[in-house]
């Protein structure tokens, strides 16, 4: 009997939990690794090749789309998408070729698409859900063409690309700004607001005029008065917010409960 090599995504650790524990009763599931967030779905999906992922859609990271338009297309796994909001881009996909657990789910319903998934897996018809999910893929990645994943930047006269994603923080100070990275940290000729146009919105929180910080690396959020933030991060460095953008870190917070 061909093991069937699952992997579990989900921010939510009472839902990770819930599907691994479901998980544990099928004999044909071999489960390689869990994953709280996008970032790390992405690595997993390279570095294990899963034959079939559990990928929640809404994280604070990175969608579940997210997820999979980073992954190579060629080896892309098998999906069931889990999400608790039925109208968000289920009507892409046919849910002959993926399927999908609405939350809450019953343990009946958890079969019925894990049943539905092995069929696919072991009659190995990956074409048609393969070209579809591509397709969905390319037109995500065309509609994302303008957002940077990289900066090429000139470092002692030489050309240096950084992934934004190791990014803690950019500050501008007059007419430069200046990248913080957990051990290094690079000063470019640019403004705040054309390089914040060209990153991704949800990942990068802007909490001053003049500082915006990946919401990646935020570790605590604690108010200190007057409409005013510390917002610490997983390096040790707090950064202090202003008054006017008290209500854009209220959002973040908000979407964090």
């Amino acid at each position: 009997m061909r093991l069937i090599k699952t992997l579990v995504v989900d921010d939510e650790p009472f839902a990770r939990a819930r599907i691994l524990k479901l998980l544990e009763t099928f004999d044909y599931i071999s489960v390689i690794g869990e994953c709280k967030n996008g970032r790390e779905a992405v690595t997993q999906i390279q570095n294990y090749k899963p034959d079939l992922v559990f990928l929640d859609i809404q994280m604070p990271d990175f969608t579940g789309f997210d997820v999979l338009s980073k992954s190579e297309k060629e080896n892309l796994p098998f999906i069931i998408f889990v999400t608790a909001y039925d109208q968000y881009a289920l009507k892409a996909f046919d849910v002959k070729a993926v399927d999908y657990l609405l939350k809450p789910y019953d343990n009946e319903r958890f079969t019925q698409a894990l049943e539905h998934a092995r069929d696919q897996i072991n009659q190995k018809d990956e074409a048609q859900l393969h070209k579809k999910m591509v397709n969905l893929l390319t037109e995500h990645q065309h509609q994302q063409s303008d957002i940077k994943f990289q900066l090429e930047i000139k470092d002692k006269g030489r050309l240096t690309k950084i992934n934004t994603f190791d990014i803690y923080f950019l500050e501008a100070q007059g007419n430069y700004i200046q990248l913080h990275l957990e051990e290094k940290s690079y000063m470019i000729r640019e403004t705040l607001q054309n390089i914040k146009n060209s990153l991704e919105q949800d990942t990068f929180l802007q909490i001053h005029r003049s500082i915006l910080v990946n919401t990646n690396y935020i570790d605590q959020v604690k108010y200190s008065g007057n409409n005013q933030f510390e917002v610490k991060l997983r390096n040790t460095i707090t950064l202090h917010s202003s008054r006017s953008y008290k209500e854009d870190l209220q959002s973040y917070l908000d979407q964090k409960q």
